[in-house]
């Protein structure tokens, strides 16, 4: 039985950024513009609809709406608090 890859790659990834937007999670993400450059972001989704959502992006301070299968990898930004002792 043979998959298709980029679809099956597409679905996880909806899915991971459902789970983001869920838990209300800071994001940094790579992704891959119309040109074909690459960028690094840090997001926070807003919504999803089919196959793109909308996030705000804290580069360009501005909602912006971006492609699911134009990501190339999410990572969760984890805030630590300090403890003084």
């Amino acid at each position: 039985m043979q998959t298709n890859v980029p679809v099956e790659r597409c679905r996880m990834m909806k899915e991971q950024l459902i789970k983001a937007m869920q838990r209300n999670q800071f994001l940094n993400m790579m992704y891959m513009a119309k040109d074909r450059t690459v960028s690094q972001r840090g997001i926070k989704i807003i919504r999803i609809v089919g196959d793109s959502f909308q996030a705000y992006c804290f580069i360009r301070q501005a909602k912006r709406t971006f492609i699911i299968d134009s990501v190339l990898a999410v990572i969760p930004i984890v805030h630590k608090e300090r403890s003084v002792v």
